[in-house]
């Protein structure tokens, strides 16, 4: 909710901004507003404020569309744990059922490779012992 009021105000102030800039700059080129230097840092403003806004507009948007929903967060997340507990459940299985040394042989894997993902780890193990 906070985002769509930001970019509402942000469009509107960006509409506006560009309005007001279009009609000084059209009041200068033809001739009816005097160029000095209150003109030229009136319109320099009005062109850094308007950049400003259009940068800020849409770098929030983009924000925004790489955010995923948290729908599919939750989502991501139920199917990595599904992940991992098949994963987890075919290393038992290949140990005959011996869930200390799936267990045993995840952490070994996860103190020879640190940072990575729980299911790698599975993997690796799995791969480790189809090799044997």
């Amino acid at each position: 909710m906070g985002n769509q009021v930001v970019i509402a105000v942000g469009t509107f102030i960006l509409l506006l901004t560009g309005l007001l800039l279009g009609y000084v700059l059209s009041q200068l080129v033809l001739g009816f507003l005097a160029f000095n230097l209150l003109t030229f840092f009136g319109t320099l403003s009005l062109i850094l404020i308007f950049g400003t806004l259009y940068y800020v507009l849409f770098w929030q948007l983009r924000r925004d569309q790489s955010r995923p929903s948290t729908n599919q967060g939750i989502s991501n997340q139920i199917d990595d744990d599904v992940s991992d507990s098949y994963l987890k459940n075919r290393l038992i299985a290949k140990l005959s059922g011996d869930t200390a040394a799936a267990e045993r042989l995840i952490e070994q894997a996860k103190e020879t490779y640190p940072g990575m993902p729980e299911n790698w780890y599975c993997e690796r193990v799995l791969d480790d012992l189809e090799r044997k």
